[in-house]
């Protein structure tokens, strides 16, 4: 699956996306959980975790919204897209 990560939260990722390997379904949960596992042991795995709580989400072109990240299911497949709060109109 591939996750986009757009503003801060390319900039705490240090990447543009990642490719994370999934047999099946996950959670946007798991998702997240993953991406900042990838940088486990770095401070960017802090950053990221503490932007990705803020983000809006897409997954695929739906917004996520509201819903508990852990009750939206994402297939192989799918993309997430991940982002921040931002200012301005």
């Amino acid at each position: 699956m591939t996750v986009r990560y757009w503003a801060s939260a390319r900039a705490a990722a240090g990447v543009a996306s990642d490719r994370l390997p999934v047999t099946g379904d996950v959670t946007l949960a798991d998702v997240a959980a993953r991406a900042v596992a990838a940088r486990e042991g770095s401070p960017a795995a802090d950053r990221l975790a503490r932007v990705l709580a803020v983000c809006s989400v897409l997954v695929g072109e739906t917004p996520v919204g509201t819903r508990d990240h852990a009750d939206v299911v994402v297939h192989p497949g799918d993309s997430v897209e991940f982002l921040p709060p931002f200012a301005g109109g």
